[in-house]
């Protein structure tokens, strides 16, 4: 747990500068701006607390990884005006509000890989082999 917990901190630091750098990008479309930015931040964010989910097999470090990636957003988007790092327009909304619907998702999601359910699959619990015996 501690390899989770010593990979998910710097993940969410990424996480947290890549995705308040990008969140800003839009694509101009009929007189409005699109926040793609958000969304692709958005989308880093889910993949990396999916790589942290997968690989270490427990929930902790995409929670991890997703509550320091809200704390530093909401710590950036608190400054004030003047050193402010997320602004209040929508962009910023949707990326400081949608690391949390991210992490709730991506935990939700994480939990098939999570040990406690990796048991289900062993050799205790399959049926009998061919001639009857346990393999």
């Amino acid at each position: 747990m501690a390899g989770g917990l010593a990979a998910a901190v710097p993940a969410a630091l990424f996480a947290a500068l890549a995705g308040t750098a990008l969140h800003g990008q839009a694509f101009a479309a009929a007189g409005s701006a699109l926040p793609v930015g958000a969304v692709a931040a958005l989308l880093l964010l889910a993949s990396l607390q999916l790589f942290l989910g997968a690989a270490f097999r427990t929930l902790i470090p995409t929670a991890v990884c997703g509550a320091v990636c809200y704390a530093l957003a909401g710590w950036w988007s608190g400054m004030e005006p003047g050193k402010r790092l997320i602004a209040g327009d929508l962009a910023g909304g949707i990326w400081v509000y949608g690391i949390v619907v991210v992490t709730v998702a991506m935990l939700a999601w994480c939990r098939r890989y999570s040990r406690s359910s990796a048991g289900r699959g062993n050799a205790a619990n399959l049926p009998p082999g061919p001639g009857g015996a346990q393999s």
